[in-house]
Protein backbone atom coordinates (compact mmCIF):
# COMPACT_ATOMS: atom_id res chain seq x y z
CA UNK A 1 0.00 0.00 0.00
CA UNK A 2 2.82 2.47 0.61
CA UNK A 3 4.89 1.69 -2.88
CA UNK A 4 1.13 2.85 -4.32
CA UNK A 5 0.55 5.85 -2.58
CA UNK A 6 3.89 6.96 -3.67
CA UNK A 7 3.58 6.34 -7.17
CA UNK A 8 0.35 8.12 -6.99
CA UNK A 9 2.20 10.99 -5.48
CA UNK A 10 4.96 10.70 -8.17
CA UNK A 11 2.58 10.60 -11.09
CA UNK A 12 0.74 13.88 -9.57
CA UNK A 13 3.88 15.84 -9.09
CA UNK A 14 4.40 14.94 -13.14
CA UNK A 15 1.02 15.85 -14.21
CA UNK A 16 1.10 19.06 -11.61
CA UNK A 17 1.00 22.60 -13.75
CA UNK A 18 4.46 24.51 -13.97
CA UNK A 19 2.77 27.67 -12.58
CA UNK A 20 1.87 25.79 -9.19
CA UNK A 21 5.57 25.25 -8.58
CA UNK A 22 5.93 28.88 -9.82
CA UNK A 23 4.40 30.24 -6.70
CA UNK A 24 6.59 28.76 -4.25
CA UNK A 25 7.86 30.68 -2.21
CA UNK A 26 11.86 31.16 -3.00
CA UNK A 27 14.59 33.75 -2.09
CA UNK A 28 14.12 36.97 -3.30
CA UNK A 29 16.30 38.07 -6.37
CA UNK A 30 18.97 41.03 -5.34
CA UNK A 31 18.74 43.42 -8.82
CA UNK A 32 22.41 44.62 -9.80
CA UNK A 33 22.78 48.10 -10.20
CA UNK A 34 23.73 49.21 -13.76
CA UNK A 35 27.37 50.05 -12.17
CA UNK A 36 27.49 46.62 -11.37
CA UNK A 37 25.73 44.91 -14.54
CA UNK A 38 28.56 43.17 -17.25
CA UNK A 39 28.95 44.95 -20.08
CA UNK A 40 27.42 43.19 -23.17
CA UNK A 41 29.20 40.38 -25.04
CA UNK A 42 29.85 41.40 -28.60
CA UNK A 43 31.71 39.31 -31.52
CA UNK A 44 35.10 39.60 -31.61
CA UNK A 45 36.14 39.82 -35.12
CA UNK A 46 40.13 39.71 -35.30
CA UNK A 47 39.90 41.72 -32.10
CA UNK A 48 37.71 44.07 -33.41
CA UNK A 49 34.22 44.25 -32.58
CA UNK A 50 31.72 43.37 -35.27
CA UNK A 51 28.57 44.68 -36.39
CA UNK A 52 25.42 43.51 -35.27
CA UNK A 53 24.40 40.58 -37.27
CA UNK A 54 20.55 39.81 -38.30
CA UNK A 55 20.15 36.17 -37.65
CA UNK A 56 20.92 33.86 -40.90
CA UNK A 57 17.61 31.90 -42.08
CA UNK A 58 17.24 28.81 -43.34
CA UNK A 59 14.54 28.35 -45.64
CA UNK A 60 13.68 24.33 -46.68
CA UNK A 61 11.44 23.54 -49.70
CA UNK A 62 10.05 20.88 -50.01
CA UNK A 63 10.25 18.37 -53.00
CA UNK A 64 7.41 18.71 -55.19
CA UNK A 65 5.34 15.63 -55.16
CA UNK A 66 5.75 13.34 -58.13
CA UNK A 67 3.38 13.95 -60.70
CA UNK A 68 1.37 10.77 -61.69
CA UNK A 69 1.69 8.74 -64.64
CA UNK A 70 -1.77 9.19 -66.28
CA UNK A 71 -2.89 6.44 -69.18
CA UNK A 72 -2.89 9.04 -71.92
CA UNK A 73 0.96 9.77 -71.43
CA UNK A 74 1.44 5.85 -71.46
CA UNK A 75 -0.49 5.54 -74.39
CA UNK A 76 1.97 8.93 -76.11
CA UNK A 77 4.80 6.97 -74.74
CA UNK A 78 3.93 4.24 -76.81
CA UNK A 79 3.27 6.13 -79.60
CA UNK A 80 6.69 7.93 -79.89
CA UNK A 81 8.30 4.81 -79.42
CA UNK A 82 6.28 2.93 -82.08
CA UNK A 83 7.01 6.19 -84.36
CA UNK A 84 10.63 5.78 -83.95
CA UNK A 85 10.67 2.48 -84.37
CA UNK A 86 8.78 3.26 -87.98
CA UNK A 87 11.68 5.93 -88.36
CA UNK A 88 14.13 3.71 -88.27
CA UNK A 89 13.16 1.12 -90.12
CA UNK A 90 12.35 3.46 -93.04
CA UNK A 91 15.86 5.00 -92.62
CA UNK A 92 17.52 1.37 -92.69
CA UNK A 93 15.30 0.52 -95.72
CA UNK A 94 16.01 4.16 -97.52
CA UNK A 95 19.43 3.46 -97.45
CA UNK A 96 19.02 -0.26 -99.01
CA UNK A 97 16.86 1.00 -101.91
CA UNK A 98 19.48 3.88 -102.30
CA UNK A 99 22.21 0.56 -102.57
CA UNK A 100 20.39 -0.97 -105.42
CA UNK A 101 19.83 2.15 -106.72
CA UNK A 102 23.50 2.74 -107.61
CA UNK A 103 24.00 -0.52 -108.25
CA UNK A 104 21.58 -0.32 -110.61
CA UNK A 105 22.90 2.82 -112.12
CA UNK A 106 26.38 1.02 -112.02
CA UNK A 107 25.08 -1.77 -114.25
CA UNK A 108 22.89 0.60 -116.28
CA UNK A 109 26.25 2.30 -117.08
CA UNK A 110 28.41 -0.95 -118.04
CA UNK A 111 25.05 -1.87 -120.24
CA UNK A 112 25.40 1.64 -121.79
CA UNK A 113 29.17 1.68 -122.77
CA UNK A 114 29.21 -1.71 -123.70
CA UNK A 115 26.02 -0.97 -125.72
CA UNK A 116 27.82 2.23 -127.34
CA UNK A 117 30.63 -0.23 -128.40
CA UNK A 118 28.17 -2.67 -129.64
CA UNK A 119 26.92 0.62 -131.87
CA UNK A 120 29.93 1.96 -132.76
CA UNK A 121 31.63 -1.23 -133.91
CA UNK A 122 28.32 -1.45 -135.75
CA UNK A 123 28.69 1.54 -137.55
CA UNK A 124 32.70 0.50 -138.20
CA UNK A 125 31.62 -2.41 -140.16
CA UNK A 126 28.80 -1.00 -142.01
CA UNK A 127 31.10 2.23 -143.01
CA UNK A 128 33.55 -0.73 -143.93
CA UNK A 129 30.54 -2.30 -146.04
CA UNK A 130 30.11 0.70 -147.32
CA UNK A 131 33.26 1.52 -148.54
CA UNK A 132 34.22 -1.89 -150.02
CA UNK A 133 30.47 -1.28 -152.03
CA UNK A 134 30.85 2.76 -153.53
CA UNK A 135 32.52 3.32 -156.69
CA UNK A 136 36.36 3.79 -156.95
CA UNK A 137 37.41 6.27 -160.39
CA UNK A 138 40.52 5.59 -160.74
CA UNK A 139 42.23 7.11 -163.50
CA UNK A 140 45.28 5.65 -165.70
CA UNK A 141 47.18 6.47 -168.46
CA UNK A 142 47.55 3.58 -171.15
CA UNK A 143 48.78 3.28 -174.50
CA UNK A 144 46.59 2.86 -177.78
CA UNK A 145 46.77 -0.36 -179.29
CA UNK A 146 48.17 0.27 -182.90
CA UNK A 147 48.81 3.48 -182.68
CA UNK A 148 52.63 4.51 -181.88
CA UNK A 149 53.32 7.57 -179.42
CA UNK A 150 49.71 7.54 -178.60
CA UNK A 151 48.30 7.20 -175.01
CA UNK A 152 44.43 7.70 -173.52
CA UNK A 153 43.77 8.99 -170.03
CA UNK A 154 41.00 6.65 -169.13
CA UNK A 155 39.04 6.68 -165.69
CA UNK A 156 38.13 3.02 -164.84
CA UNK A 157 35.37 2.56 -162.27
CA UNK A 158 36.99 -0.26 -160.20
CA UNK A 159 34.21 -0.11 -157.13
CA UNK A 160 30.97 -2.08 -156.81
CA UNK A 161 28.48 -0.05 -157.27
CA UNK A 162 27.57 2.78 -160.02
CA UNK A 163 29.63 6.04 -160.49
CA UNK A 164 28.73 9.58 -162.13
CA UNK A 165 31.61 11.69 -162.97
CA UNK A 166 30.40 15.09 -162.48
CA UNK A 167 33.37 17.26 -163.28
CA UNK A 168 36.68 16.91 -165.02
CA UNK A 169 39.65 19.05 -164.93
CA UNK A 170 43.01 19.10 -166.54
CA UNK A 171 46.10 21.53 -166.57
CA UNK A 172 49.30 21.77 -168.37
CA UNK A 173 52.47 22.14 -166.03
CA UNK A 174 55.80 23.32 -167.12
CA UNK A 175 58.51 22.65 -164.46
CA UNK A 176 62.60 22.14 -164.85
CA UNK A 177 62.06 19.17 -161.92
CA UNK A 178 59.35 17.33 -160.88
CA UNK A 179 60.38 18.23 -157.21
CA UNK A 180 58.91 22.03 -158.56
CA UNK A 181 55.59 20.63 -159.29
CA UNK A 182 52.90 23.18 -157.62
CA UNK A 183 50.92 21.29 -154.54
CA UNK A 184 47.67 21.98 -154.15
CA UNK A 185 47.29 22.65 -158.79
CA UNK A 186 45.62 25.64 -159.43
CA UNK A 187 42.68 24.39 -163.00
CA UNK A 188 42.11 27.01 -165.32
CA UNK A 189 38.28 27.28 -165.22
CA UNK A 190 36.31 25.69 -168.80
CA UNK A 191 35.15 28.46 -171.22
CA UNK A 192 32.27 30.10 -170.53
CA UNK A 193 29.04 28.19 -172.13
CA UNK A 194 31.22 24.58 -171.66
CA UNK A 195 29.64 22.92 -169.97
CA UNK A 196 30.67 18.84 -168.92
CA UNK A 197 28.44 16.33 -169.32
CA UNK A 198 27.83 13.56 -166.79
CA UNK A 199 29.12 10.01 -167.43
CA UNK A 200 28.03 7.24 -165.88
CA UNK A 201 30.56 4.38 -165.24
CA UNK A 202 29.03 0.59 -164.16
CA UNK A 203 31.55 -1.38 -162.07
CA UNK A 204 34.15 -2.22 -164.48
CA UNK A 205 33.61 0.36 -167.23
CA UNK A 206 35.96 2.85 -168.39
CA UNK A 207 35.72 6.11 -170.47
CA UNK A 208 38.62 8.28 -172.12
CA UNK A 209 38.87 11.41 -170.55
CA UNK A 210 42.23 12.76 -173.03
CA UNK A 211 43.77 11.34 -175.52
CA UNK A 212 47.49 12.61 -176.75
CA UNK A 213 49.98 11.51 -179.26
CA UNK A 214 52.84 13.02 -180.72
CA UNK A 215 51.55 15.27 -183.00
CA UNK A 216 49.69 17.10 -180.26
CA UNK A 217 52.97 17.87 -178.50
CA UNK A 218 53.40 21.16 -180.20
CA UNK A 219 49.56 22.21 -179.34
CA UNK A 220 50.06 21.17 -175.58
CA UNK A 221 53.17 23.28 -175.56
CA UNK A 222 51.61 26.38 -176.64
CA UNK A 223 54.52 27.66 -178.58
CA UNK A 224 57.57 26.63 -180.22
CA UNK A 225 59.91 28.04 -177.48
CA UNK A 226 57.97 26.02 -174.56
CA UNK A 227 58.16 22.79 -177.21
CA UNK A 228 61.96 23.22 -178.13
CA UNK A 229 62.52 23.41 -174.34
CA UNK A 230 60.29 20.16 -173.76
CA UNK A 231 62.44 18.39 -176.36
CA UNK A 232 66.06 18.94 -175.33
CA UNK A 233 64.75 18.12 -171.62
CA UNK A 234 65.48 21.86 -170.31
CA UNK A 235 61.67 21.56 -169.18
CA UNK A 236 59.01 18.94 -168.56
CA UNK A 237 55.78 18.92 -169.55
CA UNK A 238 53.18 17.49 -166.85
CA UNK A 239 49.44 16.53 -167.29
CA UNK A 240 47.58 17.15 -164.04
CA UNK A 241 43.99 16.61 -163.25
CA UNK A 242 41.07 16.16 -161.11
CA UNK A 243 37.69 14.06 -161.38
CA UNK A 244 34.96 14.83 -159.16
CA UNK A 245 32.15 12.05 -159.00
CA UNK A 246 29.76 10.68 -156.72
CA UNK A 247 27.71 7.07 -155.95
CA UNK A 248 24.33 6.91 -157.52
CA UNK A 249 23.12 4.59 -154.79
CA UNK A 250 23.83 8.06 -152.40
CA UNK A 251 21.14 10.72 -151.96
CA UNK A 252 21.65 13.71 -154.10
CA UNK A 253 24.96 15.67 -153.40
CA UNK A 254 25.93 13.13 -151.10
CA UNK A 255 29.12 10.88 -150.99
CA UNK A 256 31.10 13.04 -153.90
CA UNK A 257 34.57 11.49 -153.94
CA UNK A 258 37.43 12.76 -155.98
CA UNK A 259 40.37 11.28 -158.10
CA UNK A 260 43.64 13.04 -158.53
CA UNK A 261 45.94 12.41 -161.17
CA UNK A 262 49.43 13.41 -162.92
CA UNK A 263 51.49 12.39 -165.59
CA UNK A 264 55.29 13.13 -166.92
CA UNK A 265 55.24 13.43 -171.33
CA UNK A 266 58.41 12.64 -171.98
CA UNK A 267 58.95 13.69 -175.72
CA UNK A 268 61.99 12.14 -177.40
CA UNK A 269 63.50 12.51 -180.65
CA UNK A 270 61.18 9.63 -182.40
CA UNK A 271 58.93 8.31 -179.67
CA UNK A 272 57.17 9.71 -176.83
CA UNK A 273 56.00 8.39 -173.00
CA UNK A 274 53.24 9.30 -170.89
CA UNK A 275 54.14 7.98 -167.18
CA UNK A 276 52.94 8.32 -163.48
CA UNK A 277 54.32 11.22 -162.25
CA UNK A 278 53.69 13.80 -159.12
CA UNK A 279 53.82 13.49 -155.17
CA UNK A 280 51.08 10.92 -153.78
CA UNK A 281 48.99 14.39 -152.79
CA UNK A 282 48.58 14.87 -156.53
CA UNK A 283 47.25 11.47 -157.03
CA UNK A 284 44.81 10.66 -154.63
CA UNK A 285 41.36 9.49 -153.66
CA UNK A 286 38.77 10.28 -151.68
Amino acid sequence: MMLKGLAIVMVSLALTPAGLFAQTPAKRAVTPTPAQQPAPIRPDCNGIPCEDQQPRTITIVPSPAPIPWTIHDKILWAALLVLAMVGYAGVMLAVSTLKKIERNTAAAVQASTAAAETAHAALLHAQALLQSERPWVLVTAEPVPGLESTYEIKATNGGRSPARITEALDQTVFVTDEAKLPNPIVYNKPPAGERFVPIILLPGESSTLMRISRDDARALCGTDDKFLLVESWKQRLFLCGKITYSDLIAPEGKQVHESNWCCWYIHGKQRSALVPAGTPALNSHT
